[in-house]
């Protein structure tokens, strides 16, 4: 029989902490070994009670969500879920440059029953990134603000063999888009769009920082955008992003999802609206994340003739989405995230050098 997944909640509101606690007492399997009122009170309990996994929240007294991940990643490097309210700024993204494995929104950041309500989100990440391997993950925060270093040049010829590129990611896939989308630092005749599993108001955020980052236009996708070379659109949080012709030129069109649709914003949708419109003119690329999404979609990728690249599982932080592409039998070539962008740009034709 395996054994429990140990899990410690760090809160400092009273209420915070017992509901969460509760959620996770009910998932089958998990045990709450304890819990810790803030980041210093957090790093004693860490150090005595050994968890495999660590509920954070990043507003605290005496010793914020900041410093204790800097301090246990040092120390005792163990998988941590920020559970935060905020969605307005950085700050949820500096947690997983961090370390941070993964984050859930508070739907309130007033106390609230809401808060429930992030329970089926908590069980499938808790499940999931319990027994997260964190040398991936410090290896992958400790290179995300490096990657401009090698940003590789492209020589472009004048026809390209794919003129759009589209990428799916969940877990560990914003530390995996900066890598990709830093190590280009000269305008390409190439259009991106990417769908990375993220709640509602952060996906703004996470766009002007890869924008940050990059030569090319990064931002959240708008109804109506229109696909170009050079940008990169991103599906917003909660919603699915499609795509349509509209005379010579390609729109895209967010829609709500399906009430019960799992994966949100959904890698299988973009997949599939993009190969009915770019045919055999699409690359899809899987990264990171845990589930099936995208499985789907790169079957319709080649059934129209593009192709198809997925992570490879010693880079994923978690080999849920590559595996089920992979297991597909159509994935044209399996990939490192270090190799990622100059394969991106090979297949397309802008060999890097």
């Amino acid at each position: 029989m395996n054994r429990a997944i140990r899990i410690l909640v760090i809160d400092d509101s009273a209420y915070n902490r017992r509901t969460i606690v509760k959620m996770l007492e009910e998932i089958p399997g998990v045990q709450v070994v304890g819990y810790a009122v803030n980041g210093e009170d957090g790093l004693r309990k860490v150090i005595d009670l050994q968890p495999d996994l660590v509920t954070l929240d990043l507003e605290m007294p005496r010793m914020d969500g900041f410093t204790f991940l800097r301090i246990i990643m040092q120390n005792r490097p163990t998988p941590v879920i920020v559970v935060s309210a905020r969605s307005d700024d950085d700050d949820v993204f500096r947690a997983l440059d961090f370390g941070a494995v993964e984050f859930i929104a508070k739907p309130s950041a007033k106390i609230s029953p809401e808060l429930f309500n992030i329970r089926k989100d908590l069980e499938r990440k808790v499940l999931e990134i319990s027994r997260t391997d964190m040398g991936k993950i410090l290896k992958r925060s400790s290179g995300s603000a490096k990657e401009t270093s090698s940003a590789p040049t492209a020589a472009v010829p004048a026809d390209l063999r794919f003129d759009q590129v589209v990428l799916g990611a969940s877990t560990g896939g914003p530390q995996a888009l900066q890598t990709i989308f830093s190590a280009i630092q000269h305008p390409l005749p190439i259009g991106f769009a990417v769908t990375q599993h993220m709640p509602p108001h952060f996906t703004r955020t996470f766009a002007e920082r890869l924008n940050r980052f990059s030569a090319l236009e990064i931002r959240e996708a708008e109804s109506g955008d229109v696909m170009r070379p050079g940008r990169v659109l991103l599906a917003p949080g909660g919603k699915n992003l499609t795509f349509r012709k509209r005379g010579q030129e390609v729109a895209v069109y967010p829609v709500d999802p399906p009430a019960k649709q799992l994966y949100i914003p959904s890698v299988d949708v973009m997949f599939e609206s993009a190969a009915n419109v770019y045919g055999s003119r699409l690359l899809g690329v899987v990264l990171t994340g845990m589930g099936s999404d995208g499985a789907a979609g790169v079957r319709r990728i080649k059934e129209k003739g593009g192709e198809v690249l997925a992570e490879a599982e010693d880079t994923s932080v978690v080999f849920g989405m590559p595996k089920e592409a992979i297991a597909t039998g159509v994935v044209d070539a399996v990939v490192g995230l270090p190799s990622m962008c100059s394969e991106i740009l090979k297949r397309c034709g802008a060999t890097p050098h």
